[in-house]
């Protein structure tokens, strides 16, 4: 369904559970971010009435999930350490080329940020299925749900402001690329890398 061109080794559930508050907290900030997005989109494209409708109830989701992730880390014992690059975002960002009509510009956010939901989506699946803990393989069962929606959200929105056969062109190029990225991340305790 994902359509991703490397699945995630699934030892990088091990190195997860190993490194937990790693784990949560680079998971908080990537709420953190997805909301920051959902409001950059905003922002920049407020002409789009369906999509800043639909921003504005994802960037209320994402800083919901966010609580539940700092909700975790708290009961834990842990504190939110402070965020990190995430090598796999600035890796993403390159693919396209800067510039460009506001459409293009949009169309290629659209897909970075289906990407970025997908593949977050591939990791919490593999957490909800080799966790060993019920509750946290529970907590990210129902958060791949959410995950797969919002992939599917910004992916639809990039074929209906885009052209479709070139929209799925660029998307099939991304994956692809990501691909490749993804062939030099997979070892750390983060989400994406």
């Amino acid at each position: 369904m994902l359509g991703l061109k490397l699945p995630t080794d699934p030892r990088w559930a091990s190195i997860a559970e190993k490194n937990l508050e790693e784990i949560l907290t680079d998971h908080a900030y990537c709420e953190q971010k997805a909301a920051s997005t959902a409001i950059s989109l905003i922002v920049s494209f407020p002409e789009y009435s369906d999509l800043v409708s639909e921003m504005t109830a994802l960037a209320r989701e994402e800083m919901g999930h966010f609580k539940m992730v700092h909700d975790k880390l708290l009961k834990r014992g842990y504190i939110m350490g402070r965020d990190r690059k995430d090598e796999y975002v600035l890796q993403l960002l390159k693919f396209f080329p800067k510039g460009g009509s506001r459409g293009t510009q949009l169309v290629h956010r659209l897909l970075i940020a289906a990407l970025i939901e997908a593949r977050s989506c591939e990791r919490f699946r593999l957490l909800s299925e080799k966790l060993q803990e019920e509750e946290l393989r529970d907590f990210y069962r129902n958060l791949m749900v959410s995950e797969a929606n919002h992939y599917t959200l910004f992916l639809n929105f990039a074929r209906q402001y885009g052209d479709r056969k070139e929209v799925d062109q660029k998307w099939n190029d991304l994956l692809e690329f990501e691909a490749e990225v993804m062939k030099s991340l997979s070892k750390t305790q983060s989400i994406h890398g």
